[in-house]
């Protein structure tokens, strides 16, 4: 099971936020590409990013600050690991400049519920392999636009079209968890991979390496990672400790 270290960006800091709420943010640190190599050097072989100028409709970049798309070209070309990306992505074009960039993947939310013939145009461009498909949500039913608008269409069916279309991963988060450390949502994952036939990938509410055995558990039913930050941050545990619990249960 593959751990993923977030780094969420705003204004090129390294954040957290509470449900996505921009209004419930904690800064980290101001140097991304510092935190991106001490992930790496702790033993991470990927990295999440998150651009969440762009999932929250704010593009523009304070003065004297990179832009999210800056410190993903920074990171990539200074740090041996792999980056998924995502936040913001409306467009083939987008998804062309990310993997361009040197991206292994790239995460669609909105575009996957907005305009599904997108998400298709691009794994037959760019193969389904680089494509996740981002299923956020609240009690069940999908949440866009940084979590901010609700979708008329509930999580599994949503993942179920995403897979008859082709799409072979999913990004899970339970928004309502993100950020909180109330323990990540392990049946409503499992039920995801299993109804769907995805391989999932969890995020929102880890809080202990008791979280990562219960995923690892479940990880033959279609768990393939969890996406981890708050936890890291406060430092619940380690980078290591938490590889060591993915590999062992």
């Amino acid at each position: 099971m593959i751990i993923f270290p977030a780094i969420d960006l705003r204004h090129g800091r390294v954040v957290r936020l509470q449900q996505g709420r921009a209004d419930a943010e904690t800064v980290y640190d101001d140097d991304p590409l510092r935190v991106a190599r001490h992930w790496a050097d702790s033993g991470a072989d990927w990295l999440h990013l998150v651009n969440l100028d762009g999932a929250l409709g704010d593009p523009h970049h304070r003065a004297g600050r990179p832009s999210a798309l800056d410190v993903l070209a920074q990171i990539l070309e200074k740090v041996a690991v792999r980056v998924q990306f995502g936040g913001g992505i409306r467009s083939l074009e987008d998804i062309a400049y990310v993997l361009g960039l040197g991206a292994d993947r790239v995460v669609l939310g909105t575009l996957a519920v907005e305009q599904p013939d997108v998400v298709r145009e691009a794994m037959m461009r760019f193969g389904a392999g680089r494509i996740v498909v981002g299923l956020d949500a609240r009690d069940g039913q999908v949440v866009t636009h940084g979590w901010v608008t609700v979708a008329d269409v509930d999580v599994v069916t949503l993942g179920r079209a995403m897979r008859k279309a082709g799409v072979v991963r999913a990004l899970y988060t339970d928004v309502s968890r993100d950020g909180m450390l109330t323990g990540v949502n392990v049946a409503a994952t499992a039920h995801l991979a299993r109804e769907t036939g995805l391989q999932v990938i969890a995020s929102g509410g880890v809080a202990t390496l008791d979280d990562i055995s219960r995923l690892k558990a479940v990880e033959p039913q279609g768990v393939e990672g969890v996406v981890i930050g708050q936890a890291l941050y406060r430092r619940a545990f380690t980078l290591r400790q938490a590889l060591d619990a993915a590999l062992t249960g």
